[in-house]
C-alpha cells in the first residue's frame, strides 16, 4: 500500500508518519509534502498512491488548488484543524476526516474504513465545490467579547485583551494585558471550546494562554515545561508531559 503525506506542519507529518508506520508497518511512505506547488508537481511525475492524507490548510494555499489542477487516482482522508460540524460533507466525497491533533485511535478508524471499502470500488473525483462550500460555511464562529459584571452594571471586554485565564476554588479570573483582573461567569472547560484554537492554549486544569502572553519557555522535570507570562502569573504555570507536544506544535504553528 503506498501513502502520500501532504502536512505542511513538520511535527504533524512526522507524527503522523510516525503513527503510519507503528499501525501498518507494511505501508510504504512514498513521501511527504508540505506545498500545493510541491504536491501538484508531484502528482504530474508519479504514480498516484493508494491513499493521501491531505491537510486543507497549506502554507501556500489550500488543498483545494491542489485538486483543482489534478484529479488524484487515489482515496483521501483530509486532516483540518476546523470544527467537525464545518466538514460533514467530506464523509460523502472522500473517506474519512481527521481532527488535529490527531490521534492514534483516530487514524486507527480512518484506516479500517479505507480497509472495508469493497475491492472493486474505485475512488471518485472529489466534489472541490461542494468540500469548499461545506468548509465555509460551516466554520465555527469563535468568542470575540465576554461581558465582565460590576456591582453598578456590566461592561464589554474583547478576548484579545485578555493575557490568561486563571481557575481557583472554582473562580474564573480574566487577566489583562495591562495586569487587569476581573471575576468572570464562565468555567475553563466552556471558555476552551468557545476561544480560538491559534491564539489560546489550555495549559493546564488552572490556565488558558493567549499566545501574546508567553515570554518564556523552561524545561522542567519529567518532561514538563513552565511558562512564563507577561503579566507574570501568581502561581507557577505548568504544562504536563502529556501536553508538552501539543502545546510546542501550537507555538509553532
Amino acid at each position: 500500500m503506498r501513502i502520500l503525506i501532504i502536512e505542511d506542519e513538520i511535527p504533524t507529518q512526522r507524527l503522523l508518519a510516525g503513527t503510519l508506520n507503528q499501525l501498518r508497518p507494511t505501508w510504504e511512505i512514498v513521501d511527504c509534502i508540505g506545498t500545493v506547488e510541491e504536491s501538484v508537481d508531484w502528482l504530474q511525475q508519479h504514480p498516484h498512491p493508494d491513499l493521501i492524507f491531505s491537510d486543507i490548510q497549506l502554507s501556500d494555499g489550500t488543498c483545494f488548488e491542489i485538486y483543482e489542477q489534478i484529479i488524484p487516482q487515489s482515496y483521501v482522508i483530509f486532516t483540518t484543524a476546523y470544527d467537525e460540524y464545518a466538514i460533514q460533507a467530506f464523509k460523502v466525497n472522500s473517506i474519512d476526516y481527521l481532527l488535529k491533533p490527531v490521534s492514534t485511535d483516530m487514524l486507527e478508524q480512518a484506516i479500517h474504513k479505507f480497509e472495508s471499502l469493497p475491492a472493486q470500488q474505485s475512488s471518485q473525483p472529489l466534489n472541490l465545490e461542494q468540500l469548499a462550500d461545506s468548509l465555509m460555511s460551516g466554520q465555527k464562529k469563535y468568542r470575540s467579547r465576554i461581558v465582565v459584571n460590576t456591582a453598578d452594571g456590566f461592561f464589554k471586554m474583547d478576548v484579545d485583551q485578555i493575557a490568561f485565564f486563571y481557575s481557583s476554588h472554582k473562580v474564573v479570573t480574566a487577566i489583562t494585558q495591562q495586569n487587569e483582573r476581573h471575576v468572570i461567569d464562565f468555567t475553563l472547560d466552556k471558555l476552551e471550546k468557545q476561544l480560538d484554537p491559534s491564539l489560546f492554549f489550555r495549559a493546564n486544569r488552572q490556565f488558558i494562554l493567549h499566545i501574546d502572553s508567553i515570554s518564556k519557555v523552561e524545561n522542567w522535570f519529567n518532561g514538563k515545561l513552565v511558562v512564563k507570562t507577561r503579566p507574570e502569573a501568581e502561581e507557577k504555570i505548568v504544562v504536563s508531559r502529556e501536553r508538552a507536544r501539543l502545546f510546542k506544535e501550537w507555538i509553532n504553528q
